[in-house]
């Protein structure tokens, strides 16, 4: 993937709108991919500067390209109201409205619902994580029993009979 994103920052060295660049998130780039939620690589975010949205496509250049292309660029926000829709300037000009700090508590409050989501999720996957431990744990039991049972030595009988042609005795 390297030598197509590569490819596509050349294509867009200089650009006036849209950047495409790459960080390095076990140097000096720790921090910022951190901030923006970076939790594997490669990674590809997009969008906002402020609130980038993770890129699901494909990683060949020609498919990079043609999401740049289509996707880049100026977006809907504070500085391009034109390109917003009735809905998105109305959400706007609500947050414009707000007070610096009702707007700061709003995004905290949002943030930690978000953040509440994810330690739900871990939660959820601890508790399943240990009821498959413990389901996996039962059924290796379960069938070690039915072998010391002597499922084994039944086979073997069944086999030897089977070959001797002696079927019932």
């Amino acid at each position: 993937m390297k030598p197509a994103w590569d490819q596509l920052m050349n294509e867009y060295a200089g650009h006036a709108s849209i950047l495409v660049a790459d960080v390095d998130c076990t140097a000096d780039g720790k921090d910022l991919c951190e901030e923006v939620g970076v939790q594997g690589f490669p990674t590809i975010k997009f969008g906002d500067p402020n609130s980038l949205e993770d890129y699901e496509g494909g990683r060949d250049f020609e498919e990079l390209q043609k999401f740049a292309k289509e996707n880049l660029g100026p977006r809907c926000g504070p500085d391009n109201l034109d390109l917003c829709d009735a809905d998105k300037k109305e959400l706007i000009e609500k947050f414009a409205a707000m007070s610096t700090s009702d707007l700061e508590a709003t995004i905290t409050e949002q943030e930690d619902a978000m953040k509440k989501a994810d330690t739900d999720l871990e939660e959820l996957l601890k508790g399943l994580q240990a009821q498959y431990e413990e389901a996996t744990k039962k059924k290796d039991d379960t069938k070690t029993e039915i072998k010391e049972s002597g499922l084994g030595l039944m086979k073997s009988v069944m086999a030897f009979r089977k070959k001797s042609g002696k079927d019932e005795l």
